[in-house]
């Protein structure tokens, strides 16, 4: 996919809108509403990843507008999804830097702010989505808004790919109306699940976990035609053993997807690729550390519910995955947050370390999971996406994307 880049175009001395996504987890713990200068972030993470961008704007000799949104105000003016301790922390990343903060994303505010910018300089607008027109249904609504934001500026360029499935005025919109580009994160993020999807090394491996069949369907419908192995995990599992008819006592099933599962299996076996469902459990009485725990074989008894995959469970995957030379890893092998029914999960981050491959993960609780691991750094990729990671696996074709191409 030949995304237009940053090289392709002279930057020097103009104004470039950059998109991106500094939807950052907040520190829960602290009440914003009565004291907005307390917001903490809990990662920097996704900040960090597009600063790669910025610097090179930067020596490339633009000005810098960014535009993000953060959670889902109820309201214009929400203090504890302001992005003004964004910027502050931006500015830290960035020593020596000149940052700005405009209390609005549009009119006379960031205009003003925006006229006096100079080479190498940020000017950081507030929450995108402060604004109903930002993720308003009708076009063009979105456009009128996407209209204002590109009066700040000379360039548009795509850095949020965590949003990219999303056709919001900054995302889609935006890069119609001015000489667009993607961003160095974005296009990394592109290649990297392009050659997952066309053209993997083999074997290649998924492993696929997480609490819902629902949420992974379409994901598993795509990869099961495409991966030689697909290794099963997580609450989704026991929808998938009950489809064959195994116990699973009271652990969580979806009884409307059973039918989904059993032909996943089918196509899998038709396709002549492995699908793998855990041999063993780690189960409990109620979902609790506190509970009664045991380890069990296939069949679950009654009164007991699956919180994890059973050591032989892990053992086999982690075998299968040292053997594969591309691994994709989406969603967690049980309830990982608990330290008693986190060792499948970490086993699987462990396999998937001495891989001499590629590896890739991606989903919020994988990345969350993977960082508790210590094995971050491990692997050869890790996605800022969630949902447009997912959107992407299930081979969707992203806004985001599509505006850039256009």
């Amino acid at each position: 996919m030949a995304l237009p880049s940053l090289d392709q175009f002279d930057v020097a001395v103009k104004k470039v809108l950059l998109r991106v996504d500094f939807n950052v987890p907040l520190d829960k713990a602290v009440d914003a509403t009565t004291a907005p200068q307390t917001v903490r972030i809990a990662d920097d993470a996704r900040i960090v990843k597009s600063l790669p961008t910025i610097e090179q704007l930067i020596a490339k000799g633009a000005a810098i507008i960014i535009m993000s949104h953060l959670g889902r105000p109820e309201k214009k003016g929400d203090p504890k999804l302001s992005l003004k301790p964004i910027a502050e922390h931006l500015a830290k990343l960035l020593p020596g830097t000149r940052i700005d903060f405009a209390s609005e994303a549009i009119g006379p505010i960031p205009e003003g702010l925006a006229a006096n910018l100079k080479p190498g300089e940020i000017l950081v607008l507030e929450n995108i989505r402060y604004y109903a027109e930002e993720t308003a249904k009708d076009e063009k609504v979105r456009n009128e808004f996407a209209k204002k934001l590109c009066k700040l500026a000379d360039f548009y360029c795509n850095d949020a790919f965590g949003a990219a499935h999303r056709a919001h005025a900054s995302i889609y919109e935006c890069a119609k109306l001015l000489p667009s580009f993607a961003g160095l994160l974005l296009k990394r993020e592109i290649e990297v699940l392009e050659k997952i999807m066309t053209n993997p090394a083999r074997p290649f491996v998924a492993v696929i976990g997480g609490s819902k069949v629902s949420s992974k369907l379409a994901v598993l419908e795509n990869l099961v035609v495409k991966a030689d192995a697909i290794l099963i995990g997580g609450a989704m599992a026991y929808t998938f053993l009950k489809s064959r008819l195994i116990d699973v006592g009271n652990s969580m099933i979806e009884k409307e997807f059973l039918s989904n599962a059993f032909q996943i299996v089918d196509k899998a076996a038709f396709n002549k690729h492995e699908l793998l469902l855990p041999e063993d459990h780690i189960v409990a009485s109620e979902f609790s550390e506190n509970a009664k725990i045991k380890t069990v074989k296939r069949f679950i008894p009654d009164g007991f519910m699956g919180m994890d995959i059973g050591p032989k469970t892990a053992d086999h995957y982690a075998k299968v995955i040292k053997n594969a030379k591309t691994v994709l890893w989406n969603g967690p092998m049980g309830v990982f947050e608990m330290k008693k029914f986190s060792a499948g999960t970490f086993a699987v981050a462990k396999a998937m370390a001495k891989v001499k491959g590629s590896t890739v993960v991606g989903g919020g609780d994988s990345i969350y999971a993977l960082k508790q691991s210590g094995l971050e750094d491990k692997m050869t990729h890790v996605s800022t996406g969630g949902g447009a990671t997912l959107e992407y696996l299930e081979g969707k074709k992203l806004p985001g994307v599509q505006a850039l191409l256009k």
